[in-house]
């Protein structure tokens, strides 16, 4: 590959890159640092790798791109940084500033990503045909053979990428228009059905909007919304990221809501920084920042809100994979806290690093593997170690990741969405 810099709109800020002052704060919060214990998988080395690429003194070349590849953009290093630097959005203007480059510059691997996410992920009806494949492949028995009785016969870096495959279930959430109608309604507000979520995770969906209904609010999902962007922002396609910005906020504004409610703490990351995506589009920036001022994710929400009275006992041990966008990009702990230490019967276990990421990272565990093992390993000893017959998570990728997690493991545990929970606390105490 020709060795290429940095160009476009979305190029690093230097006064962002200043603020790292390399106190090496960040290095015990990575995990790819963690898992390497090399400088340039480290946020700080990468930093410097951007810094040297942004004043010219480097090219992006196969090494350099590679450092970059692996980082997860989980944000902890934002978390952990003393100067505030803002990792995330450098990391995202860096792979964008990549990617303005003229298509036969632009890394090959990041260009047929990109090309994935922007004409199957981003597109509704090819998702849902390649989800469809994804159930008659359970269905056929072929997936529990290839678990079972063929797993010797297949390679094992096949094995590797076939456990992280999502058992996809039957019965998809794919309704739009009014969900919930309470005779009086305290407040209105739409769900994000998401790009996936709805296809892999919709008993989350479910949950969702039975417990809004029971706290009194009118849902309602416009059919027009679409994919947040978040795997476009973080794979360095900013255009496409941005258009699909558009659509939503159009789509949502249509529907008159006082919360835009999301339950994947990526995409509820995402929208919030709608605004900053859209910062140099003078038509769209300030209704971009009006509408990232409603996103709320539901736990969010529904902590806010008090939680419903008469909750039922649900008898379980659980512990709770703080998502990394919800902890680190929204910078919410407590409220999933909140919720789950209001059921009855409920016993919270914490991990020794709760906000520590899976390895999920989007499409991290697809195109980076053997890091995103690694790194998933790690975060199940310490899941392990809780004895918890219930892991708890915030986001469709982490449950995806961690339900793979406990098939490698053999761990006996299930993978629920703390919103799920409390649904069961509220219908046990009906």
């Amino acid at each position: 590959m020709t060795a290429i810099g940095f160009v476009g709109p979305d190029t690093p800020s230097a006064a962002d890159l200043a603020n790292c002052i390399h106190c090496g704060f960040c290095l015990p919060s990575c995990p790819t640092y963690l898992a390497t214990g090399q400088e340039l998988e480290s946020p700080r080395g990468r930093l410097h790798l951007i810094s040297a690429l942004h004043s010219g003194r480097i090219e992006a070349t196969d090494r350099v791109l590679g450092h970059l590849d692996q980082c997860l953009q989980c944000r902890a290093c934002e978390t952990a940084c003393p100067s505030a630097v803002p990792y995330g959005r450098i990391m995202e203007d860096a792979r964008a500033a990549l990617m303005a480059n003229p298509p036969t510059a632009q890394p090959r691997a990041w260009r047929w990503r990109a090309f994935v996410l922007r004409e199957v992920v981003a597109q509704r009806g090819r998702m849902r045909a390649l989800l469809t494949l994804g159930r008659l492949y359970r269905r056929s028995g072929l997936q529990a053979a290839i678990r079972g009785p063929l797993r010797r016969a297949i390679p094992a870096s096949l094995r590797r990428l076939e456990a992280s495959l999502p058992a996809v279930p039957d019965g998809p959430f794919r309704r739009t228009g009014t969900l919930a109608a309470p005779a009086t309604p305290g407040a209105r507000v739409a769900l994000l059905l998401g790009c996936v979520a709805g296809e892999l995770t919709p008993e989350t969906h479910h949950a969702t909007v039975r417990v809004l209904d029971r706290l009194g609010c009118e849902v309602v999902a416009p059919p027009e919304q679409g994919c947040c962007g978040a795997l476009h922002s973080h794979a360095g396609d900013a255009e496409t990221a941005r258009a699909l910005a558009r659509r939503n906020i159009a789509a949502f504004e249509a529907a008159r809501v006082d919360a835009v409610i999301v339950n994947a703490a990526g995409c509820g990351a995402a929208m919030k920084e709608y605004g900053r995506l859209l910062r140099d589009d003078p038509l769209w920036q300030e209704r971009a920042e009006r509408f990232a001022s409603g996103v709320r994710d539901v736990l969010e929400f529904v902590a806010s809100r008090g939680l419903p009275g008469g909750l039922g006992r649900v008898e379980r041990t659980v512990t709770l994979q703080d998502a990394c966008h919800l902890a680190h990009g929204q910078r919410i702990r407590e409220a999933p806290r909140t919720i789950l230490r209001a059921i009855p019967g409920l016993e919270l276990r914490e991990q020794a690093h709760p906000d520590r990421c899976c390895g999920s990272a989007g499409i991290y565990s697809v195109v980076q593997p053997g890091m995103s093992g690694a790194v998933l390993d790690a975060k199940m000893a310490e899941i392990r170690a809780t004895d918890a017959s219930t892991i708890c998570t915030e986001n469709a990728g982490c449950t995806i990741q961690i339900e793979s997690g406990v098939r490698r493991s053999g761990f006996d545990a299930e993978v629920r969405h703390v919103i799920e929970l409390l649904d069961e606390a509220i219908r046990a105490g009906r």
